[in-house]
């Protein structure tokens, strides 16, 4: 029979071999020698058998394999040897007639794994004729003398590592800065300091194997694949189900083994915060804003009935309970932003407030309450990464920066501030402005530059974690989100209604791949941050919802503030039966309150 389709004249029939199927093993009289490297032995050079079991099929030829299928026996095969299951390896490269890598790249792993130096290095020059770039054969060289060299060293063989120094990798006249690197280590006194300060794992098959990885980077997969090939290939697919996924909302593991690679990855719709697990009704007017604390534990809410409230989040039942009333805001709280480490509270007031409060989160008492001038209007505020200085400006022409005591530091004369944001850097702040733009203003050398333009006002906006990307409501036109970096507009999201109104959107989810915003038509929506379309759309509000908070730690966790004087809290379903899910839409969530 040919084996794999390939020249040949027939052998005689063999007698059947005898396989033994307990406990999974094959017996040796089907697998032939036992190969204490999984792979063919060198009496065949790594070529598949010329024999094949006898069967009633015996006198036709075998069918051709095609290159995929070659592929997937290859990767079944070398997922089976890193299994040690070694004869089954033998006995599925024999009956496919295939071999699992080049018989020059078997010789040349096992001379590796042994520390066989020259005999690798001889075999360098047999693998040569096969590589795409034969230049490699240096680069390749170096990492098995570099090898060499570090072994010699902790084996206490100054000489010998020496002379490979001098002698063996200097010749090479490549890479001479490593070879500085290395020429330090003939100090090292003990093979801990060797391994310490060469990040090295030491003599023996955790150092071999890991360069084996590396050496094989430089030859083609039909020679030697690449290591742990199929692992490879199926954490890629499951990433990519994943990625595609546009309800995953937990920590991306990326390992195999909490993973059934016999389903599709699929998220439940019931798993996603869109479901009202709480109304809370203790403002008598309209909540213009509401803001999750940087650690998640607490949630602060502003309205125009005077008052700040501060929840405290119960992290288990995704229960809010009331903890601090903060009082006395004039005109209403339209704005709220957190210290870094959450131990202060700025509130704003609407377009006709002069005046700032500072407030103690653990105390509920007010530090600073600033006002530099009657006719300003401080309607914004962010925080300088550094907790001690924050920015404040509004529409008139105010933008300010001042210590927690009230006390101006810098100020940058008219700039009609809308929204402020500071940057990652300690020195830049983001300032959209009546001009429909986004500058940047640096306080220390008095620079600033454009960002963003926009065609229609910005009404309010938010950066991402990473400082990537920026989140606007633009009046008329929805939501728009921009990447700072590269200054264009990456995505306009449908289905929101935006007028003139300031709403605050946000991003959120376990690695903000989601955002959220409210919108004039009482709903809250929610896109994946790579589909322009929503994923989910929350009814429940009876008023225009004025602003979304995303919990930064628990994603599992949402609110939302109304003009109809309430703070929705959103989270996963309750235990639903089939009849109470009816109401999901192919297009998202379409939710009504209780």
């Amino acid at each position: 029979m040919q084996a794999n389709g390939t020249g040949g004249q027939e052998p005689e029939p063999e007698p059947e071999p005898q396989v033994s199927c307990r406990n999974g093993e094959s017996s040796s009289s089907a697998a032939g020698a036992v190969h204490s490297n999984g792979l063919l032995s060198s009496a065949n050079n790594g070529l598949p058998s010329t024999e094949s079991p006898a069967s009633d099929t015996s006198t036709k030829k075998k069918k051709r394999l095609s290159q995929s299928d070659e592929d997937v026996i290859r990767l079944i095969g070398q997922h089976l040897h890193g299994l040690g299951l070694n004869q089954t390896v033998d006995l599925l490269m024999q009956e496919s007639g295939c071999r699992l890598e080049h018989p020059a790249a078997t010789k040349f792993r096992n001379h590796v794994m042994e520390g066989e130096w020259e005999k690798a290095e001889s075999d360098l020059n047999e693998l040569k004729a096969l590589m795409h770039s034969p230049s490699a054969v240096v680069r390749m060289k170096f990492l098995l003398l570099q090898q060499k060299y570090l072994e010699y060293l902790e084996d206490g063989k100054v000489l010998e590592a020496l002379q490979v120094l001098r002698a063996e990798l200097t010749p090479l006249k490549y890479n001479t800065e490593r070879i500085h690197v290395l020429s330090g280590y003939l100090m090292c006194s003990h093979p801990d300091d060797l391994r310490a300060k060469a990040e090295w794992e030491g003599k023996g098959t955790a150092s071999r194997s890991k360069l084996l990885d590396k050496l094989q980077t430089y030859l083609p997969p039909s020679v030697m694949l690449p290591p742990r090939r199929l692992q490879t290939l199926l954490r890629q697919a499951v990433e990519l189900q994943r990625d595609r996924c546009l309800y995953h909302n937990t920590k991306l593991d990326s390992g195999l083994d909490n993973v059934s690679l016999l389903i599709d990855h699929v998220c439940s719709r019931k798993q996603f915060p869109c479901y009202t697990q709480q109304i809370l009704t203790e403002h008598c007017n309209e909540v213009w804003f509401c803001k999750f604390s940087n650690d998640g534990t607490k949630l602060a809410s502003g309205s125009k009935d005077t008052t700040v409230i501060i929840w405290q989040v119960d992290p288990d039942s995704l229960q809010l309970k009331q903890l601090k009333t903060l009082e006395g805001h004039a005109y209403g709280v339209s704005y709220l932003a957190w210290s870094p480490d959450d131990s202060y509270l700025i509130a704003c007031g609407p377009d006709d407030c002069s005046e700032l409060w500072l407030w103690s989160v653990q105390t509920g008492e007010l530090r600073t309450k600033m006002s530099q001038s009657h006719e300003d209007s401080l309607t914004s505020v962010a925080w300088n990464p550094d907790g001690k200085r924050f920015v404040t400006g509004g529409q008139r022409g105010q933008f300010y920066q001042c210590d927690l005591d009230g006390n101006l530091l810098d100020s940058w004369e008219g700039v009609r501030v809308q929204c402020l944001w500071c940057v990652s850097d300690g020195r830049t702040v983001l300032a959209s402005d009546t001009h429909q733009r986004i500058r940047g203003y640096n306080f220390e050398d008095l620079t600033d530059r454009n960002i963003v333009q926009e065609d229609h006002p910005i009404m309010s906006f938010t950066v991402s974690k990473n400082g990537r990307l920026a989140l606007l409501n633009v009046a008329t036109q929805g939501v728009h989100l921009w990447d700072l970096q590269d200054r264009v507009l990456v995505r306009k999201y449908q289905g929101v209604t935006q007028g003139f109104y300031t709403i605050h959107s946000c991003f959120g989810g376990y690695n903000e791949d989601f955002i959220a915003s409210g919108s004039e038509d009482h709903k809250v929506y929610i896109w994946h941050k790579r589909s322009e379309l929503p994923i989910a759309e929350l009814t429940g509000h009876t008023r225009t919802v004025n602003c979304v908070s995303w919990n930064p730690v628990l994603p599992g966790l949402m609110a939302s503030a109304s003009d109809d004087g309430t703070v929705r809290v959103w989270g996963p379903a309750p235990f639903l039966d089939s009849q109470e899910t009816e109401g999901l839409t192919d297009s998202g969530f379409k939710l009504s309150g209780p």
